[in-house]
Formats: structure tokens, C-alpha cells, sequence
């Protein structure tokens, strides 16, 4: 079995390839505007679990996944001559909620910042 470090070096190596090959080399229009968020690849290396998501957010989803689940044995293909394993992952695809999450998190946190200045606002012209 790999060592740590190792699955990570693969993993980034999957991931900076397969951003290039969304950017040069797939034409799909379901893939388009999708970008790579992580890449885990197992101990065993039989399967590599790639996150994806887009700027629109979860309505891609659906389409997305269904689009690169579509071109995975061309992905795979490729990815393998660029990568060299004696055995390369199976790649299966997820979609990863994360920077959706983080938007909504940062409107609340600019409602928060907001509603603050407010009230200090308003503290200083009760003083006055």
C-alpha cells in the first residue's frame, strides 16, 4: 500500500491534470464551467472520488454529474497515459457543496457585520 504522502501526490496529480484536460481538451457542453475541488483516492488505489462544482451552484448538479459520468471511460483513458500507475483508479464522481456553503456563510457573517454597524451607529447618535 502507498504511504500517505503518496495517495496525496497522486491525487494532486489527478486533480491538476483533469482541470487541464476540463479547460483544453473536453468539449461537453455539461461539463463546461465545472471546476475540480478535491480528488481522494483510496488506499487499495481501485477508486478515485472527484468532488466538482460550479459557480451557478447546485442546479448544475444533476447535469454535471451526468456529463462527466457520461465521458469517465475517456477521463480515465487519458488521465492514465498522463499519470503513470501500474493499475489506475476507478474515478467516480461527486458533487461537493462546499463552496455553496461557504457564500452562504459569508452572506450571514456581512448581515451580521452590517446589523452591528448599525447598532453602533445608532449608539453614538443616542450619546449625542
Amino acid at each position: 500500500m502507498p504511504s500517505e504522502v503518496r495517495l496525496h501526490r497522486i491525487s494532486d496529480r489527478i486533480k491538476r491534470e483533469l482541470s487541464e484536460m476540463l479547460i483544453f481538451e473536453l468539449s461537453d457542453p455539461r461539463i463546461k464551467g465545472i471546476f475540480i475541488t478535491d480528488v481522494n483516492i483510496d488506499r487499495e488505489l481501485a477508486f478515485a472520488n472527484i468532488y466538482i462544482s460550479a459557480i451557478e451552484g447546485s442546479v448544475r448538479a444533476k447535469e454535471a454529474l451526468s456529463g462527466f459520468n457520461n465521458a469517465s471511460g475517456y477521463i480515465r483513458r487519458h488521465l492514465a497515459k498522463r499519470v503513470i500507475l501500474r493499475s489506475f483508479p476507478q474515478l467516480r464522481f461527486h458533487w461537493d457543496p462546499t463552496p455553496e456553503k461557504a457564500d452562504q456563510i459569508e452572506g450571514i457573517l456581512a448581515e451580521i457585520r452590517t446589523a452591528e454597524e448599525e447598532r453602533e451607529e445608532n449608539n453614538e447618535k443616542a450619546e449625542e
